[in-house]
């Protein structure tokens, strides 16, 4: 027989989900860096890599997430609003790990700003017609995005917004509300 523990949760049962995400996210940064940032700026992998991280990762775990809450907690219900609440416990707790480890990384990897400054520039420098003050209030945007003021906000909202839009799609298809 299935145990079920009805004392835990919608947001305790997305922890460990959120976790996950998080980890799997600094995992991809780590392979991206180690492979060469540059390498990858306009590369297929790249585009995979933004694709998994803000598409494919976040639906996953957040149905995986729901269903577990779902089929192993609830007795086999969830509503629309367990689905969101299950949803800000895993975008938030993932969002919070990869932004505190892009703060510690960039903290202890100075140089890897650079890199994305220099990476950036080049990019920019390949658009026709444009000027050195463009160029300079473009690479100023590179620059202010990764400082951790920047960063670990904007982190934290993007993942919650990307969420909340993705919990309202998988709830309206597995909700089942008690009767």
């Amino acid at each position: 027989m299935l145990v079920m523990e009805k004392d835990v949760s919608p947001a305790k049962s997305g922890t460990i989900f959120g976790v996950l995400f998080g980890v799997i996210m600094i995992l991809e940064f780590v392979i991206m860096y180690v492979i060469g940032m540059k390498s990858l700026a306009n590369s297929s992998i790249k585009t995979f890599v933004d694709i998994s991280n803000y598409l494919i990762l976040p639906l996953l775990f957040i149905y995986l997430g729901c269903s577990n809450y779902k089929n192993k907690i609830n007795y086999g219900y969830i509503s629309l609003t367990e689905c969101l609440t299950i949803r800000v416990s895993i975008s938030v707790i993932a969002a919070i790990i990869y932004a505190s480890f892009n703060i510690v990384f960039n903290l202890l990897f100075p140089e890897f700003i650079d890199e994305i400054i220099s990476i950036s520039k080049e990019e920019m420098l390949k658009k026709p017609n444009i000027t050195n003050e463009q160029l300079e209030m473009g690479l100023a945007v590179v620059k202010k995005m990764m400082s951790p003021y920047f960063l670990f906000p904007i982190t934290l909202a993007m993942y919650s917004f990307f969420g909340l839009i993705y919990s309202l799609i998988i709830g309206a298809f597995i909700k089942k509300e008690k009767p």
